[in-house]
């Protein structure tokens, strides 16, 4: 069995950056030319946010700031920013656990949450049918 260096020794990989992150420079232009004002930071205030089980904190937690977020839309591949103004009210106002990020733009959420009413519609629909089924059949 190979033995591990001491931790010391160890080299530590450097993170490497998403292409969301690395784009985030050119998309804080685009807004700014477009006239939008892109603040980019928020601060934090760790009494309202969620209780959390974990044993770590997040990163915004330990910089006391949201920041502006990029991300690419994993329905329709759209890049956008999850702003610190929406993260702010995400994890504080709207309770979402801290562990979460954004990952849809907002025409591919609302597209989700109209394709899940319909799955539950459906299903509401087939169980309401099979219980007529079963009160229906002798037994």
């Amino acid at each position: 069995m190979r033995k591990q260096p001491p931790a010391k020794e160890r080299k530590r990989k450097p993170r490497v950056k998403s292409a969301a992150e690395l784009e985030l420079p050119r998309l804080r232009a685009q807004l700014k030319a477009a006239g939008m004002r892109a603040a980019g930071r928020t601060q934090v205030n760790a009494s309202l946010l969620r209780p959390t089980n974990s044993y770590g904190t997040p990163d915004f937690v330990e910089r006391g700031h949201y920041l502006d977020m990029p991300f690419r839309c994993k329905d329709c591949g759209k890049e956008e920013i999850w702003t610190a103004t929406q993260q702010k009210w995400w994890y504080e106002q709207a309770q979402g656990d801290v562990w979460t990020v954004a990952t849809r733009c907002r025409p591919c959420r609302r597209n989700e949450r109209r394709r899940k009413a319909e799955a539950e519609r459906t299903r509401q629909a087939g169980l309401a049918l099979k219980a007529a089924r079963q009160s229906r059949s002798p037994g």
